[in-house]
């Protein structure tokens, strides 16, 4: 800790990672642990937190993450798009193709951002705001694999006609953005994806990562 940072603060934001790290919940003599702080800091850090919607206890005493996160989430989607961007735009125009971002939306997968290609004569219309299941098309596909942890593949999904007839689809999971499951992805009209594709959606995935790291 410097001399311009709040401990108090700091041990609160660590409280609310440690709780998103978990789907049980922690008990204050766990949270005292792993804090490395006693007991009642623990408690009063928890009560200010739950003034604030952050955190919740259950009936066993166990804090886990409240439900004023999701207002403070519902502006994480508008920062993930802005910091996406530029490496989209970079993705469309050199294939040619609509590129998008997707991020897991509970059970769904969620296009956050799209952009389309300046220079083509027709492309696939894709808009932001689409959602299909995570176990169809390229974009959701990505994620799976990477949540499996399949690591011996060409690091990217790919696949036709699952989610509109005659077009194919290519996407490579974020990797290594803590708290965000996502992919980088392209979709065009056409019946197999050129081989420069792949490679190319993995370097845009990695762009996007690093920017929102």
């Amino acid at each position: 800790m410097t001399a311009e940072t709040s401990q108090t603060l700091d041990r609160g934001l660590r409280v609310l990672k440690l709780l998103a790290d978990t789907d049980h919940g922690l008990t204050v003599t766990e949270l005292s642990t792993r804090l490395g702080v006693n007991r009642t800091v623990v408690y009063r850090l928890l009560a200010t937190l739950e003034q604030h919607a952050l955190v919740r206890r259950d009936i066993g005493g166990r804090a886990r993450v409240g439900l004023g996160v999701l207002r403070l989430g519902r502006q994480v989607h508008p920062l993930v798009r802005e910091a996406a961007l530029p490496a989209l735009r970079s993705l469309a125009e050199d294939i040619g193709a609509t590129a998008h971002l997707t991020l897991v939306d509970g059970t769904e997968a969620l296009a956050v951002a799209v952009v389309e290609p300046t220079w083509t004569d027709y492309h696939v219309a894709y808009r932001a705001g689409f959602r299909h299941p995570l176990d169809r098309g390229a974009a959701g596909r990505a994620i799976l694999a990477a949540r499996r942890g399949e690591s011996d593949g060409p690091g990217y999904a790919l696949t036709h006609g699952e989610l509109e007839a005659g077009a194919s689809g290519a996407a490579a999971p974020l990797l290594g953005v803590l708290g965000i499951e996502g992919s980088v992805g392209v979709v065009m009209l056409t019946d197999s994806i050129p081989d420069r594709v792949g490679p190319r959606v993995v370097e845009a995935a990695k762009e996007v990562a690093d920017a929102l790291r």
